[in-house]
Formats: structure tokens, sequence, C-alpha cells
């Protein structure tokens, strides 16, 4: 079963890499710019005031959730979560998206908990595929200069 799932991951990760082939070389952000399904995380970290932090010499793991996780969001919860007055908020919710350290699918392992910078644990599960809580990894580990990424399709929730 395990094996499998690494099987998979590496083929979704193979097909994928074309796109990213020369991001390693570029900070979490800009990797996520250039790829254009993160606009949205991207407009939230910079609504957050967070792009320097993650620009920065981390390594950071971040669970990327794409635009449509965001879109799957009930709607008017970005834009509220984009006022100047949720900020707190938002920050709270992206931290939650990433844990300090660079962690490759290979290092993942069936029921394991990971501390993210926001402070509260995800359980990530590897059987039938990999899973952040209730999210779905469709893309593992896309390198950055400084960390790397792994794209979700549900945007993760802290409890509040």
């Amino acid at each position: 079963m395990i094996r499998r799932t690494f099987m998979a991951l590496a083929a979704s990760t193979a097909l994928a890499m074309p796109a990213f082939a020369e991001n390693h070389s570029k900070d979490i952000v800009d990797t996520a710019v250039e790829a254009g399904s993160f606009t949205t995380l991207v407009a939230a970290v910079e609504a957050a005031g967070l792009v320097d932090t993650l620009k920065g010499e981390g390594p950071f793991t971040v669970f990327a959730p794409t635009d449509e996780a965001f879109a799957a969001l009930p709607e008017g919860t970005v834009d509220d979560l984009l006022k100047p007055e949720n900020k707190d908020q938002l920050t709270s919710i992206l931290t939650y998206h990433v844990v300090p350290g660079k962690v490759m699918s290979t290092d993942l392992s069936n029921d394991m908990t990971a501390a993210t910078v926001e402070g509260s644990d995800v359980t990530i599960m590897t059987e039938d595929g990999v899973m952040v809580n209730d999210a779905t990894v469709t893309t593992a580990d896309i390198e950055a200069s400084n960390g790397v990424i792994h794209v979700i399709d549900t945007v993760l929730m802290p409890s509040m």
C-alpha cells in the first residue's frame, strides 16, 4: 500500500516537474507565482504580510492550496479574509499551511503529525494517497531554494 502511494506521488511529481524544472533556484513565493495556479494564495500571503518571511532563508514546507481550493470555500470567505481587519485570522490560516524545515514526500509516514508555524499540528496519512488533514496532496516535492511545496486541493483551517 505504501509503495503504491509513493509510486503515485512519484508519477504525479514527474508529470508536474517540467512546469517546475527551474524553480529550485527560486524561493517559495516566486515558485508559487510562476506556477500560475496559486494567485489566491499569493494574494493572501501579501495581505498577511508574509511575503518576506516566505522569501526568507527557511527552510519551509508549504502545503499550498490551489486557486480551486480557495474557490471551494463558502462564498465571500476569501474576500472577508483579505480585509485588513482580518489580518490576524488570515495569518493564522496561512501559517497553519507551513511546517518548519524541508519535509519531502519520502520523509512522510502514515499517521504522523507535524507542528505548523501557526502552533497546531497537522496529521499526515499515507494510505490510498497522501492526505494532510482532509486535503489531498495532488503534487508533491516541488523544490524551491528555501524549502518545498506540496500542492493540496483543500484549504486547511486551524481550530480557532
